[in-house]
C-alpha cells in the first residue's frame, strides 16, 4: 500500500507488498526489497538500496548527504539489509570517494530515536544503538555490540562482536570483541559476561577467556602481554578473535583498563 500523499519519483523500484506512509519521499535511485514497511515523513534518497521486512519510522532520514566538507557530490552508495527497525529521525548517510564509496548496514538491527550512521560506517548484524548515539565517518560496528544511550563513536573507530558500551560514554579508543566499556572516555571495565551467555557459550570457555583477559591487559604493553600469551589460551576461539582484533589494526588505539 502506497499513501496517494507519498512522492515516489518513477525510476524508483519499488517491490511488492512494500508500504509507504503519508507525506513521504523517495529518490530516483532507491532500491526497497519485499514488505519493507515505510511510515510517515520519511526521507529515502541518494544511491540507496534498502532489503526485506525493514520498519523504518516518521522522520528518518536515509541516503542523504554526507555530513563531510571533502564531499563533492561523488556517486556513492547506502545499502541496509534485512529485518532491521529504524527508529524516529535516525540518520543514515551513504559513502564518500576517500572512504570506499559505501555505508554498510547487516541485518537485525535496531537504531533507536536520531542514533546517526555517518558516511563510509559499517554496522554488522544485531546491533543496537540507543537514543542519540551517533557514530562517526568510517567507524566499523562489528556483529551483536549494544552502544547505550547518549555514547558518542569518534571517527575510524573499531566496536568488537558482542562488545557492550555503557551510556553517555565518549568512545575514543576500539573496544575488543566480548568487552564491556563505560566511562566519561570510554574505559575497559571487563568482558560482556551477560552477552556471553545469552549466546550459550560454554562457561568453560568464558573461563578461558576471562583469564586471557586479565593476562592481556594485566598492564599497558599489550605488544608485550600477546607475545608472552600461553600458548593454551591461544587455541581457544574466543581469544583468537580478541587477538585478532587487536592485531588486525595496529594503528588504532585499544581501549584498555588503563585508558584516559
Amino acid at each position: 500500500m502506497i499513501d496517494k500523499t507519498a512522492i515516489i519519483d518513477s525510476n524508483a523500484k519499488i517491490s511488492k507488498n512494500v508500504k509507504i506512509g503519508p507525506y513521504s519521499v523517495i529518490g530516483p535511485n532507491v532500491e526497497i526489497d519485499e514488505e519493507t514497511e515505510i511510515q510517515s515523513h520519511v526521507n529515502i534518497t541518494g544511491n540507496t538500496k534498502i532489503g526485506k521486512n525493514n520498519k523504518i519510522y516518521p522522520f528518518a532520514s536515509i541516503g542523504n548527504d554526507p555530513q563531510d566538507l571533502k564531499f563533492q557530490g561523488e556517486e556513492t552508495k547506502l545499502e541496509i539489509g534485512n529485518n532491521n527497525k529504524i527508529r524516529e529521525y535516525v540518520t543514515i548517510n551513504p559513502g564518500t570517494k576517500g572512504g570506499g564509496g559505501l555505508t554498510k548496514v547487516g541485518d537485525n538491527c535496531l537504531f533507536m530515536v536520531s542514533a546517526h550512521i555517518a558516511h563510509d560506517c559499517f554496522v554488522g548484524d544485531n546491533v543496537i544503538l540507543a537514543n542519540n548515539v551517533p557514530l562517526g565517518g568510517h567507524a566499523h560496528i562489528d556483529d551483536n555490540a549494544i552502544i547505550g544511550g547518549n555514547s558518542a563513536v569518534q571517527q575510524f573507530t573499531r566496536v568488537g562482536k558482542s562488545a557492550m558500551i555503557g551510556g553517555m560514554c565518549g568512545v575514543v579508543r576500539d573496544i575488543i570483541p566480548y568487552g564491556i566499556a563505560h566511562g566519561n572516555r570510554s574505559v575497559l571495565q571487563g568482558l560482556n559476561l551477560i552477552g556471553l551467555r545469552r549466546k550459550n557459550i560454554p562457561n568453560k570457555e568464558i573461563m578461558i577467556l576471562s583469564d586471557a583477559y586479565k593476562e592481556i591487559f594485566k598492564n599497558e604493553n599489550l605488544t608485550e602481554n600477546l607475545n608472552n600469551l600461553s600458548k593454551d589460551f591461544k587455541s581457544n576461539e574466543l581469544v583468537i578473535e580478541v587477538i585478532g582484533f587487536i592485531e588486525k589494526d595496529k594503528k588504532r588505539p585499544i581501549c584498555t583498563p588503563f585508558s584516559k
